[in-house]
């Protein structure tokens, strides 16, 4: 029986190295059947290995049927290798290469939330080439504290820092353009904190929702990359959001996935102010399928194998053809 190759690339040069490789190892570990799994590791540097011999980039996927995109981050989220697979004519899961570089440049895809009616947390863009103590302290002034200091093109939540006080936002924006140029300085939003993930076409709804996951965080604030992957935050599933709640974190979920053009599958951060007003708060156009993580534990609340999530994923992929 002939077995769809499938090309499972990850690792890669951003900081979500790690996260990727387990992304990666989850996918080639619960292909169905009728898949054969080619491993493509990116190193850090941006050399490319199959089957672990190293490899010209585009001797890594001759004789595959398609891509698993398991990459994070830089060249995996932003579009660029979106970009270089659909030079090369191959199908590749998740989102396309509009995109993915529109959710992961949080200043563009907040400007496009907003203008599809959907909140986010008030927000100033900082630039590595600013004037940063004069920016600083403008933002001092007028800025409500506390506040969130994130890189403007990062996922995982990493660099991101709670910020009480002038000095913590000046930390958190220097340790922000370690992970990117621009950088995000946000109004901290009181509330009940959650995730949803998205699927499209499955269970027989254009975009089937995954259970709400309420985060608890006990150490942080924030959910940041420790508490999403070192287990520095609890996380309640099914969530303990009030029924009402859920249709609406559901419906804003799959309003961010349409407005960002997203595809097959995507996750929303949001909080819940006690007034009841919902902000979105991240948008995760590849979410991890490390084991543990928000995405994982949301399958595993709607019963999903993750054999079954992965055939989906790649049947729409395959789809397009």
């Amino acid at each position: 029986m002939h077995k769809t190759r499938v090309a499972v690339v990850r690792g890669g040069p951003s900081a979500e190295y790690e996260i990727s490789l387990q992304t990666g190892g989850v996918v080639l570990q619960n292909l169905p059947e009728s898949y054969q799994g080619v491993d493509i590791l990116i190193d850090r540097s941006g050399g490319w290995y199959r089957g672990g011999e190293k490899v010209l980039p585009y001797q890594a996927l001759v004789n595959t049927d398609i891509v698993f995109n398991a990459l994070h981050g830089e060249y995996g989220e932003d579009g660029k290798i979106q970009r270089d697979l659909e030079g090369l004519g191959l199908p590749y899961t998740g989102a396309n290469v509009i995109g993915a570089a529109l959710s992961m440049n949080k200043v563009l895809a907040k400007e496009c939330l907003k203008n599809s009616g959907i909140k986010t947390p008030r927000g100033v863009e900082l630039g590595i080439s600013d004037d940063i103590s004069e920016r600083l302290f403008a933002i001092f002034e007028k800025f409500p504290l506390p506040a969130v200091v994130k890189p403007a093109s990062s996922g995982s939540s990493l660099g991101v820092t709670f910020a009480q006080s002038f000095d913590d936002i000046e930390r958190g924006v220097r340790k922000a353009f370690l992970y990117s140029p621009r950088v995000l300085v946000e109004e901290y939003i009181h509330g009940t904190e959650g995730t949803v993930g998205i699927i499209e076409n499955f269970r027989d709804e254009a975009l089937y929702t995954l259970a709400p996951i309420e985060i608890i965080p006990t150490e942080s604030p924030i959910f940041d990359y420790d508490g999403k992957y070192k287990g520095r935050a609890m996380q309640f599933s099914p969530s303990r959001f009030l029924k009402s709640d859920n249709a609406r974190v559901e419906a804003t979920a799959k309003a961010v996935h349409r407005a960002l053009g997203l595809r097959h599958y995507s996750r929303t951060d949001l909080i819940i102010t006690p007034e009841g007003q919902i902000y979105v708060l991240e948008v995760n156009a590849l979410p991890a399928l490390a084991p543990e993580s928000s995405f994982d534990r949301s399958l595993k609340t709607g019963n999903i194998e993750l054999k079954e999530f992965i055939d989906h994923v790649l049947s729409l992929a395959l789809e397009r053809d």
